[in-house]
């Protein structure tokens, strides 16, 4: 079994995505990036792009995002605080 982790994307009113995922892959700055199960404690800064979920069963999900956001990882946790969100595939 893959080993996961925990995802929450928010906007400031409402939540987009809550769930477990195996890797997310996120725009930030300066290129695109990638978490896994156990990453390191971050902080990012992410722009526009496309944001990457994929399960444990290998289903991804896309989230087409525009504006800034931040990406904080902590404890097996991803939070994704987004200014809004311009499509979910």
């Amino acid at each position: 079994m893959k080993k996961s982790f925990q995802v929450h994307i928010l906007t400031n009113n409402k939540i987009i995505y809550e769930g477990e995922a195996v890797s997310l892959v996120a725009p930030g700055v300066r290129g695109y990036f990638g978490i896994l199960a156990n990453h390191a404690s971050l902080v990012a800064a992410i722009s526009d792009g496309k944001i990457t979920i994929q399960d444990a069963v290998n289903n991804l999900k896309v989230i087409n995002y525009q504006g800034k956001g931040f990406l904080e990882v902590l404890n097996n946790t991803v939070t994704l605080l987004l200014d809004s969100v311009k499509s979910l595939a």
